[in-house]
């Protein structure tokens, strides 16, 4: 098959561009994470340093105002607890998001593996479906 002949044919025109395309998605794919990855971090670090100058203008204030700031133990051992289970609470969903991404990620694997099983089922059917109309020599 010439070179011209392939440039023509919308299948090889088709394998040609849909190679192109995820050659560059696999080139920018890293950069896009890294970029996801550190808006994330700065986000993070932003929200943190946002409570804290809120937590320690609120703390001058009460300060310079004379306002007492001590709770009771039972008050302090309900926000101790509260936080404890908000944080295993992320944790956990942390652990099942990404249960359910590597689940997701195998499932993709799988159907990977398979392509060429299903691609040489229907190459099968195709062939049984058009032997009666195929010109016999």
């Amino acid at each position: 098959m010439s070179t011209q002949t392939q440039t023509n044919n919308v299948y090889s025109m088709y394998k040609q561009n849909v190679q192109k395309y995820f050659e560059n998605i696999s080139k920018i794919t890293p950069q896009y994470f890294q970029s996801v990855t550190e808006l994330q971090d700065e986000c993070i670090k932003t929200c943190e340093k946002t409570i804290n100058a809120s937590v320690a203008v609120q703390q001058e204030f009460a300060k310079k105002a004379g306002f007492t700031t001590e709770i009771p133990d039972a008050a302090k051992t309900a926000i101790v607890d509260t936080n404890k289970q908000i944080v295993q609470a992320s944790t956990l969903n942390s652990q099942l998001a990404k249960t359910a991404i590597d689940t997701t990620v195998q499932n993709i694997k799988a159907f990977s593996t398979n392509i060429d099983a299903f691609t040489e089922l229907n190459k099968n059917i195709v062939q049984l479906w058009t032997n009666p109309f195929t010109q016999k020599n």
